[in-house]
């Protein structure tokens, strides 16, 4: 059996560790061959494929080590067009793979999904920091953000507390705040602002008024996602020819404007951006990552395709790409780390 394997979307630690779980695991079996396929799908759009042989040694050494080995894209996407896929398809049946291992978010997932059309079968493993691919609880590479926001978060509150400052942090998130929540949560930011609630301005300000005449500082976290009631999502940029067209940034800076002229305390603003998709992957994750790659191995062998790997109840499982595909896991607001949230104190801003 070949076997090819590939890393979609936006980079994220542990993405080795799935490719080394993944390889060794189906080595260990015998009978298959591993072809590790470079810039995700774009690798296979081409006229001559970009492949690299996977083998004991490629995977080795490689566990730890953040980023991709086999480098990663979010703008190739093969079914935009007929002629894409009818590319693809050749190049499928060039590399003789009998079936694709796609490790990504959602919108690789739906990709996966759209490629049965030239017959090609995947088995995918779930990867985003955001935490937000639906039917999974977890999924590796988040750990791992949630610990390098927390850092930040922490570092940023000893000079807060030292100038007396309203310190806000904006985390990745488009849609969902699971990330702003857990890292706020563990670092004790008194408001924790995030795409699922809209906030409430005045909610905030009265927050930072009241530290103001008691600590003398307050530590924001927010998701990059979230907006103002009544408000829309900061952009940052539109781009053509991307999956996608609008980026969110900057909604720190929009609140640091709209809270000065109401405190007497200094606003300062913190965009942690890319950070915090680079490190190498905590011990769970790399953990986590490795329990995936190996449930993704033993997919492949028992030909249980067109499943992503899933976590469930802190047991590892599978779900149908399908129900994946286009969809997102966004925080409920009666979810329990909100509630949590609530009843130690936290402003959600509503």
């Amino acid at each position: 059996m070949r076997v090819g394997v590939l890393t979609g979307g936006g980079d994220c630690p542990g993405l080795n560790a799935v490719i080394r779980a993944v390889t060794k695991s189906l080595i260990q079996h015998g009978r298959c061959e591993v072809i590790g396929i470079a810039d995700g799908f774009e690798g296979l759009m081409g006229e001559l494929p970009r492949t690299r042989a996977l083998g004991w040694e490629q995977v080795s050494g490689i566990l730890h080590v953040g980023g991709t080995i086999l480098g990663t894209s979010n703008r190739g996407n093969p079914l935009k067009d007929d002629a894409t896929l009818a590319q693809v398809g050749r190049n499928v049946l060039a590399l003789g793979l009998d079936v694709v291992v796609a490790i990504g978010g959602d919108g690789t997932m739906s990709i996966a999904h759209g490629l049965r059309a030239v017959g090609l079968q995947c088995v995918g493993v779930p990867k985003t920091i955001d935490n937000d691919i639906a039917h999974c609880e977890r999924s590796f590479g988040f750990d791992t953000a949630v610990a390098t926001a927390t850092d930040a978060l922490r570092r940023v509150e000893s000079t807060a507390y030292s100038h007396h400052r309203v310190m806000i942090v904006e985390t990745m998130g488009r849609h969902a705040g699971w990330l702003a929540l857990e890292a706020g949560i563990a670092s004790a930011a008194d408001v924790i602002l995030l795409p699922e609630i809209d906030y409430d301005l005045q909610a905030v300000i009265d927050r930072c008024r009241a530290r103001e005449q008691r600590q003398r500082y307050t530590i924001i976290c927010i998701g990059e996602g979230a907006k103002e009631r009544g408000g829309s999502q900061t952009v940052r940029e539109r781009v053509v020819h991307s999956p996608d067209p609008v980026r969110l940034g900057g909604v720190a800076h929009v609140l640091r404007e709209r809270l000065q002229p109401h405190l007497q305390s200094e606003v300062r603003a913190t965009v942690l951006g890319h950070v915090q998709r680079g490190g190498d992957p905590t011990p769970f994750d790399r953990v986590l990552a490795t329990r995936f790659g190996h449930h993704a191995a033993r997919m492949v062998i028992d030909g249980d395709f067109g499943r992503m790997v899933t976590l469930q109840g802190g047991a590892i499982g599978s779900v149908a790409i399908a129900d994946v595909a286009n969809t997102q896991r966004t925080v409920p607001v009666d979810h329990e780390l909100v509630v949590t949230a609530r009843d130690i104190g936290v402003c959600l801003g509503d």
